[in-house]
């Protein structure tokens, strides 16, 4: 189980990454508006753009995600369940916890649920 200070420790980590995230989204966004005012000189031009569009693109989609499981996690320490299984309900380990603040599974559980989601 994890102790007050743990739990504010975690806490801080997780409100200081979703800051970063925010500062980036908003970073890729206004190059992504930069880039749509741009008008593209020959067919080079117009590849690289549509490349660049897609990786930052897919760079929004995962910082978005990550976004949603911090929200997720802050939630959670509001309600007292962070750090808790959401499959078998056992404390998640702190050693979890430090890699992947915002896991929501246990190994064990993480396992099942990738496996599960592979069929």
């Amino acid at each position: 189980m994890l102790t007050p200070q743990e739990m504010e420790d975690f806490r801080r980590e997780l409100q200081a990454r979703k800051v970063q995230i925010l500062s980036n989204l908003e970073s890729v966004q206004d190059k992504l508006t930069m880039m749509q005012n741009q008008e593209p000189k020959d067919e080079g031009d117009f590849a690289a753009l549509a490349i660049e569009t897609e990786i930052d693109g897919r760079i929004i989609e995962q910082q978005r995600a990550e976004l949603n499981e911090i929200e997720i996690a802050l939630g959670k320490i509001e309600a007292g369940t962070y750090g808790i299984c959401e499959m078998c309900e056992e404390p998640i380990g702190k050693e979890r916890l430090k890699v992947k603040n915002f896991a929501r599974y246990c190994i064990s559980c993480r396992e099942i649920n990738e496996r599960e989601q592979q069929l």
